[in-house]
């Protein structure tokens, strides 16, 4: 007899279900079927979203949808078929669909359930949202609460395999990839020079972002500060020193690259990034900087330079056992469609920029 998925397998095929539209089900809560991602003929009485979701949907003066970042439990006039769930879910469709509701915030006694669904779907990179209990579900994937912390445990994480990569600026740079038995994101560390223990080295925690990385965004400043970073590097081992490039796969601050996307759409509309962001009823800080620390530790790096504007990221690291020296300043300048996004940052973010 096989034995029963652990606890971070559960996690990872209630990732799997919701990617693909089938349902899941948390012990002690009801079955939940994603909205952004169902198909079939589906209704329900009852969705699951966020309470910045709910506020966006003029909620927030209900006692079961005022506490801020807590799921809320809503039931409209008619059933929701997945449709009309859809236009409910997805603040950039509010123009399409303007005149929603009435909706009525219900009790909600299972939270811990409903914030690890919002969770799972975050990770999925779906909308927060669903459907609950429906009608003509299929067969859920079971999992418990507990579950998800299992799941997001950096102590799985392992190196995978490495290669020497000549880069334009370093033809001697080596990538390490790692993987954890339950995530599919592959994260990488890109070694230029030789880290030294008694230098600490410059390290960059680079999230992933299509967008400014590849295709040239002028909506960030991703792409530049990966290529300042990369030379800044170069420059450090010239000397006899080293850098460490960490390549996270956390598009989009965790979101997702159609979250992510999602936001973009907003802010096309007005809104900033913190805001696109909790509109979408995501967080706007997702990054999972516990498992940066975890793979500097299996490159065996107990000290490092950061270059950062992000204190968070200083303050996360040390939390996680790694010895930040210096932070390195990392400032570019900025451009005509991404100054409000710079600003933002340092306004709303607490980003050390000038």
């Amino acid at each position: 007899m096989s034995e029963p998925p652990s606890p971070a397998r559960r996690a990872a095929q209630a990732v799997d279900a919701l990617r693909h539209g089938w349902p899941v089900q948390i012990a002690g809560a009801p079955l939940l079927q994603p909205v952004e991602t169902g198909f079939g003929e589906l209704s329900g009485e009852a969705m699951l979203v966020s309470a910045s979701r709910a506020a966006t949907l003029k909620l927030a003066n209900q006692r079961d949808a005022a506490v801020p970042r807590a799921p809320v439990l809503l039931r409209g006039a008619e059933p929701f078929d997945l449709a009309a769930a859809l236009a409910v879910a997805d603040p950039a469709l509010d123009l399409q669909t303007p005149l929603k509701g009435p909706f009525k915030a219900l009790a909600l006694d299972w939270d811990d359930q409903a914030r690890g669904a919002l969770e799972l779907a975050r990770i999925a990179g779906i909308l927060p949202a669903f459907l609950v209990a429906p009608g003509g579900a299929g067969e859920p994937v079971h999992l418990e609460a507990g579950d998800i912390a299992a799941f997001a445990d950096p102590a799985q994480l392992v190196i995978a395999t490495r290669a020497k990569l000549p880069i334009a600026e370093a033809e001697d740079a080596q990538i390490v990839a790692f993987r954890s038995p339950n995530d599919t994101r592959e994260h990488v560390a890109l070694v230029i020079g030789r880290p030294d223990p008694e230098r600490a080295p410059l390290v960059r925690l680079h999230s992933e972002c299509l967008t400014g990385d590849v295709l040239g965004s002028l909506k960030c400043d991703c792409g530049p500060q990966l290529d300042a970073a990369l030379s800044a590097m170069a420059a450090e081992a010239a000397t006899g020193g080293a850098g460490v490039l960490l390549y996270m796969r956390q598009e989009g601050r965790g979101i997702g690259l159609i979250n992510k996307l999602r936001a973009y759409r907003l802010q096309d509309q007005g809104f900033d990034t913190v805001d696109a962001n909790t509109r979408l009823g995501l967080p706007d800080e997702a990054r999972d900087f516990a498992t940066a620390a975890r793979m500097l530790d299996l490159l065996g790096l107990r000290a490092v330079r950061l270059m950062t504007n992000n204190p968070a990221k200083v303050a996360a690291l040390q939390a996680a056992g790694v010895t930040v020296s210096e932070r390195v300043p990392h400032a570019l300048p900025d451009n005509p469609h991404n100054a409000r996004y710079l600003a933002t940052k340092r306004d709303r973010a607490g980003h050390l920029l000038p």
